[in-house]
């Protein structure tokens, strides 16, 4: 008798590890959720920062001072918003090549199958709003938080002028409108993400889904329309 018999433990091998949540597609879409929350947080702020510069240049250097003045906090934060970026760019685009791969043929007419799905043309350009605002940021932030640097005093205290800088920018017409056209596709980006995080996070039931979707709607609007009022005001001379 030539065969021999086997144990099952070497019949059969391992079973395979589940994968840890943040490789599985739903912790994925649930990581992307909280970096993209936070990412919109941020974008609110820094918008109401701006915002500041149409009470006064003084205020708005002093502003500036103000988160200087936090010092390695400050650090820390900046830090931590760019790993927010960088995991929620690279969860984007596995996200979407995921996509690809699971639908090959693309169909020839979009149509909105309305609630729950609310498809819309800002929930299909994700991936390219999200990529133009990615080479849009390394833009921005070589422009002005890396950008020129004009000596001030705040009572006696050296600083920066940014104050400055943002009118001498936006008296371009590069800037002056570019800027703007980016803020638009970040009102698109923002629309369709501030909801679907939501959503992913499981923060609302059936009932209020219409009504989160258009408060996403309005705030995304809101938050585009702050940041495409200071440079237009500038470059048309309204705000000096």
């Amino acid at each position: 008798m030539t065969d021999v018999l086997r144990s099952p433990s070497t019949e059969s091998s391992a079973p395979a590890q589940e994968p840890r949540l943040y490789q599985s597609p739903i912790g994925k879409k649930l990581l992307s959720a909280v970096t993209g929350l936070g990412l919109a947080i941020f974008v609110l702020v820094h918008m109401l920062g701006n915002l500041i510069l149409f009470t006064g240049s003084n205020a708005y250097n002093q502003y500036a001072r103000h988160l200087e003045d936090w010092g390695v906090l400050l650090y820390v934060i900046e830090a931590g918003l760019l790993v927010f970026v960088l995991v929620h760019a690279g969860l984007g685009i596995q996200i979407y090549l995921n996509r690809l791969k699971a639908r090959p043929v693309h169909y020839q007419k979009y149509a909105s199958a309305g609630s729950p799905s609310l498809q819309s043309l800002s929930s299909r350009t994700m991936i390219f709003t999200g990529i133009t605002l990615a080479v849009f940021l390394v833009f921005h932030l070589t422009s002005f938080k890396f950008g020129a640097y004009y000596d001030a005093e705040f009572g006696g205290v050296p600083g920066r002028d940014l104050a400055r800088l943002v009118f001498e920018k936006f008296h371009e017409p590069m800037y002056a409108f570019g800027y703007p056209a980016v803020m638009v596709l970040l009102g698109f980006h923002l629309r369709h993400g501030i909801w679907s995080a939501l959503q992913s996070l499981g923060a609302m039931s059936k009932s209020i889904r219409p009504l989160v979707y258009a408060l996403s709607t309005v705030l995304a609007a809101l938050i585009a329309a702050g940041f495409i009022a200071l440079p237009l005001a500038i470059y048309f001379n309204l705000l000096s």
